[in-house]
């Protein structure tokens, strides 16, 4: 799946708030605790919580049968700009 941030009609950069999806092999499906950092499968960087969300959903449905693979939405904007928090 291609980031949304690449089509056309995304929005600015003014405008984005950039999340990360990621995923990989977990010690225990209860926790964010991955395993093997070496070989986590980053899906990409998006715009916008809804294309993030989207990325997300697809990548975890692929490996739903599969307890220990888990993936998850990183809110980048909030690590870039933490002053965002308080408004």
């Amino acid at each position: 799946m291609r980031p949304s941030s690449l089509l056309p009609g995304s929005p600015t950069m003014s405008e984005q708030k950039l999340h990360l999806v990621i995923g990989g092999r977990v010690k225990d499906p209860q926790t964010l605790h991955f395993v093997d950092l070496e070989n986590m499968d980053y899906v990409g960087v998006y715009p916008d919580y809804t294309s993030a969300e989207e990325a997300w959903r697809s990548a975890a449905r692929r490996t739903v049968d599969d307890a220990e693979m888990k993936y998850v939405i990183v809110h980048l904007h909030r690590l870039f700009e933490p002053d965002m928090l308080k408004r």
